[in-house]
């Protein structure tokens, strides 16, 4: 598994906020600026320990799922989070618009079915069906 993820840092914003945000969702991940974005990346599972729990705290699994196989290209998924929203550590799919600028995410595994499986299980009457571990 891969993850990466790359944020924006706009001239009138102050780079501290922007860690912020991407570190409420992703705890773990080292930041670093290249150019005029902050970047992190990691092979560790645990780096998505964070947004694996939000998803069940806010619920929101079915539509972050529906989301994530939408935006699968082979063993590949790349999603966009609201920056705003990161920054009080809650999880807000997007498609961009949103004045700051995105948080962007890309996952790669192998079996990209099961990573996804991983974050958002099918559900029936909003319960899981199955958790499994990766």
């Amino acid at each position: 598994m891969r993850l990466r993820v790359e944020a924006e840092v706009k001239q009138t914003e102050a780079r501290g906020k922007v860690e912020a945000a991407i570190k409420q969702i992703f705890s773990t991940l080292e930041l670093s600026l290249i150019g005029n974005s902050l970047v992190g990346e990691s092979t560790g599972v645990e780096s998505l320990d964070r947004l694996h729990l939000l998803l069940r705290q806010q619920a929101i699994r079915d539509s972050a799922r529906s989301v994530m196989l939408r935006s699968r290209r082979g063993n590949v998924v790349q999603f966009m989070l609201n920056r705003q929203a990161a920054f009080v550590g809650k999880v807000s799919f997007t498609r961009g618009e949103s004045p700051l600028g995105p948080i962007v995410v890309t996952l790669e595994a192998p079996d990209i079915e099961r990573l996804i499986d991983y974050l958002t299980p099918r559900t029936r009457d909003g319960k899981p069906i199955r958790e499994i571990r990766y």
